[in-house]
């Protein structure tokens, strides 16, 4: 049965009522759901708001380096210090590395560029920080939701944004309802803000909707893959940060890491690739481990333990490539929207900050009595504000290494370290981008193969044993929640073309080729591996592959991360 015919058999579904509907518990999110509050509270007014979150808790599904600029949770809760917010480890020193396959040379500090200094900041993990966001969301009387996956948009009869819908439970892989069935239920708000994250699901569709991307660049992606450390006591440096270039990208790819000491002889530590990338036979995971095996990295780690791991796509394309914020009923805020600051490999601060900012205009919509209108003071706001500012000196950064690492890095050091100096901190040119990451790939005879080197599961380890230190799960008598739109193009376009590349992109051994018993391909979906880090949605070149939502409390269970 599809979902539409469950509803016509057992519905109606139970309808709740809010203010203000926030779809994902992450930075943004709930930094939404708090200023709303707050400023409620500010004027003796009631406002309902509740958020949604599909992970099993706040921060069960959130992924990122960190290191973390204060600015925007000063702005937030200025007594987050007193009130005991994980930001405890501040940064003791930045170390910016070239890596050859086996040398490494370091980057003097007075030439490393402003975006690289993190002078002020902390060391975190933000699943924590989220953690901790939460309980001051409900302190304030935020209603969160967790284990619940927003996955459909509601629409009113003029079209505009009403809420969402939350997934059916308890239907089996068949379809059909089963033991502990139960429909999902609608949530309705005079204002929804997405907050699901990049590449969200629900996001993705409003964008298309709405037509918020005309008149905008394409967005240019990346994939992060990340692992959490426990290291020799006398290995530890809280607080020093490292970033490396170069090897082991042997191309034109875009690629850097980041291994950042924490508190606790912990280290935190991971590979960001380009999804723009051209060669098919290249996998990200196995890119990641192999730059661990690099002297400047194994010297922070050897000895330790792997305790954690995980995966997550991120923006990176820059200002403009930002889709509009608003629509009819609701807006898009943190990476739902884009706005990571690739250059800085920070996305928390901005998450908070367009929180806010779609909070500020909310707030002032309902005392006005509107509803499921535009909130056009939100991108307003947006364009008057530091983080507009800050993104409008890196909207270059990611796209001159389009045009290959040479230039890359010349143009980084112009527009990051020289032009400041002369009193130019916003380039005076803005480049623009037209071709999207899933139509970058090479057929695979015209690309060179990679055979990557097998796990010594010390230092390196395979896909299965990562995901199963990521704490995935997923029900496996569930619908598969990674879809296609046509079965027969993995086999006679993918495979045919690109040697499969969804059985490399993918980070937790989701897409596999197998072979059927008369010899010919098939491609089977593991999908309770999935680390929802919606890579496939991103990279297929055909667009075939469709990421939508599985039973809320799926995927991944971080902890630390």
């Amino acid at each position: 049965m599809t979902p539409q015919e469950l509803i016509a058999q057992y519905g109606p579904r139970e309808a709740m009522e809010y203010d203000v509907v926030i779809v994902g518990a992450g930075p943004a999110g709930l930094s939404t759901a708090i200023r709303l509050k707050q400023l409620a509270a500010e004027a003796g007014k009631d406002v309902s708001v509740v958020v949604l979150e599909k992970g099993s808790e706040p921060g069960a599904h959130i992924l990122s380096g960190a290191v973390m600029d204060p600015r925007a949770i000063d702005e937030l809760l200025p007594n987050w210090k007193a009130d005991g917010a994980p930001l405890s480890q501040p940064v003791t020193g930045d170390e910016v590395l070239f890596l050859s396959e086996t040398g490494a040379k370091s980057t003097p500090s007075w030439l490393i560029p402003d975006c690289m200094h993190n002078d002020g900041n902390y060391v975190i993990s933000l699943g924590n920080v989220t953690k901790w966001l939460a309980g001051q969301a409900e302190a304030l009387g935020v209603e969160i939701f967790p284990g619940f996956a927003a996955a459909e948009v509601l629409y009113d009869d003029k079209g505009a944004v009403k809420g969402v819908a939350t997934g059916n439970v308890g239907v089996g892989r068949n379809g059909e309802p089963h033991d502990g069935f139960q429909l999902g239920m609608e949530l309705h708000g005079k204002y929804t803000i997405f907050a699901e994250g990049a590449r969200g699901h629900l996001g993705k569709q409003l964008i298309a909707k709405f037509d918020l991307l005309d008149g905008r660049d394409a967005q240019s992606w990346a994939i992060g893959i990340k692992e959490l450390w426990e290291i020799p006591a006398d290995q530890a440096k809280p607080g020093h940060v490292v970033h490396t270039a170069g090897w082991p990208m042997v191309d034109d790819t875009f690629g850097g890491g980041f291994l950042y000491h924490l508190e606790g002889n912990k280290v935190t530590l991971g590979f960001v690739i380009g999804l723009d990338y051209k060669n098919p036979w290249m996998s990200p995971f196995e890119e990641m481990q192999r730059w661990k095996t690099h002297p400047a990295i194994r010297a922070h780690i050897e000895g330790g333990k792997r305790i954690s791991y995980g995966a997550r796509a991120i923006n990176n394309g820059g200002l403009q490539c930002l889709p509009k914020l608003v629509f009819p009923g609701g807006a898009l805020v943190g990476c739902d929207a884009g706005t990571l600051n690739a250059s800085r490999i920070k996305g928390s601060h901005a998450a908070i900050k367009t929180g806010m900012l779609a909070a500020e205009a909310a707030f002032a919509a309902l005392q006005a009595g509107r509803q499921q209108d535009e909130l056009a003071d939100y991108p307003a706001a947006f364009e008057k504000s530091w983080l507009h500012a800050e993104l409008q000196r890196t909207k270059n950064f990611k796209l001159w290494f389009k045009k290959g690492k040479l230039i890359g890095n010349l143009m980084t050091g112009i527009e990051q370290w020289l032009l400041p100096k002369l009193g130019m901190p916003v380039p005076p040119w803005t480049l623009h981008n037209s071709t999207k990451d899933n139509e970058t790939l090479l057929p695979a005879d015209q690309a060179p193969r990679i055979v990557y080197p097998k796990p010594d599961n010390q230092l390196t380890f395979d896909r299965l044993s990562s995901v199963f230190v990521s704490n995935t799960n997923h029900a496996e008598d569930q619908p598969i929640h990674l879809t296609l739109k046509d079965n027969s193009v993995p086999v006679n376009i993918n495979l045919a073309k690109y040697a499969g590349p969804e059985s490399r992109y993918c980070p937790a051994g989701v897409y596999e080729f197998v072979k059927n018993e008369d010899n010919t391909d098939r491609l089977q979906i593991n999908a309770q591996n999935c680390v929802h880090c919606k890579t496939c949605d991103i990279k297929d070149p055909t667009q075939n592959i469709v990421w939508v939502t599985p039973e809320g409390g799926g995927g991944p269970n971080y902890a630390g991360m």
